[in-house]
């Protein structure tokens, strides 16, 4: 394992690998768990040499304290990602590397998806998520990117930024992996104190109650069912709950047959936000 903390060296790097290669990338912030584990090995059964980026990037943070207290573990990141089989290689830069002298982020259309969901909490996240995602993958340039489904609606947005950039890489969305308790494996959880963690076995337990009545209970009863379970649980407070089209994102009021739809959760613990999202149909 190669690790790289300037773009240039590791475009040369890169430049350098064997014509038929193939590349394959998984972009992170750090504080890596068998989620980000888990997209890794899906990218090296699927490449040659499989890149992976760990950089908490600013543009995306709309909230100074979060930025400040994301967790960051690159020495046991490091450590994880040398037990792998395979050729990996780490870009691990500063700021200054990807943004140089100006840390913002451009402003981006997404046709309406960055404006839904984490879109109405979050200003300018997606915008944020956009820039430094583009970034990435004119570094990298690789045949296949994986993103988590976990983030459900930034892997959507991925999707569409490459459509509008025109950028020749496939993006590779990877199921969501849960802790014991139902909880979906994030680098936050690593900030829940104990019985917060044990507390959020709430947001997959309410997810699939939703899921198993979705069939024969209409969406506004939905909607009530979760904000009663998170009313009688002193420990989790809900930010937003919605059903949504899983192709636009857009709030559905009732449900119409032939399209697809799925639950959108996010949750704060104290101090920690969560998010989840499970298929309805």
């Amino acid at each position: 394992m190669v690790i790289y903390t300037q773009k240039e060296t590791l475009i040369q790097a890169l430049s350098s690998a064997k014509k038929n290669d193939r590349i394959g990338f998984v972009p992170t912030m750090g504080a890596l768990h068998k989620g980000h584990i888990s997209l890794v090995k899906k990218a090296l059964s699927e490449n040659d040499v499989v890149v992976v980026s760990i950089f908490v990037n600013p543009t995306q943070f709309n909230n100074s304290a979060d930025l400040q207290t994301y967790p960051r573990t690159p020495e046991d990141d490091i450590s994880l990602l040398k037990n792998l089989n395979g050729e990996v290689i780490v870009y691990l830069p500063e700021v200054s590397d990807l943004y140089e002298d100006a840390v913002s982020a451009k402003i981006y259309n997404f046709g309406g998806l960055e404006n839904e969901m984490e879109g109405k909490h979050r200003k300018g996240h997606f915008d944020g998520v956009g820039t430094i995602v583009s970034k990435l993958l004119k570094i990298v340039k690789p045949d296949s990117a994986y993103f988590g489904e976990k983030d459900f609606q930034q892997l959507q947005i991925v999707k569409k930024l490459v459509s509008i950039e025109k950028l020749p890489v496939k993006i590779v969305g990877c199921p969501i992996l849960r802790e014991e308790n139902g909880l979906a494996m994030s680098s936050r959880n690593k900030r829940l104190s104990e019985i917060k963690f044990v507390e959020s076995e709430l947001i997959y337990k309410t997810l699939k109650e939703v899921q198993e009545k979705f069939s024969s209970t209409s969406i506004a009863d939905l909607n009530v069912l979760v904000a009663e379970r998170f009313l009688q649980n002193p420990h989790l407070k809900l930010e937003y709950f919605e059903i949504a089209n899983e192709e636009t994102l857009k709030t559905a009021k009732r449900k119409n047959k032939g399209s697809k739809y799925r639950a959108f959760i996010a949750v704060f613990a104290g101090e920690v936000r969560l998010i989840d999202n499970m298929p309805l149909n």
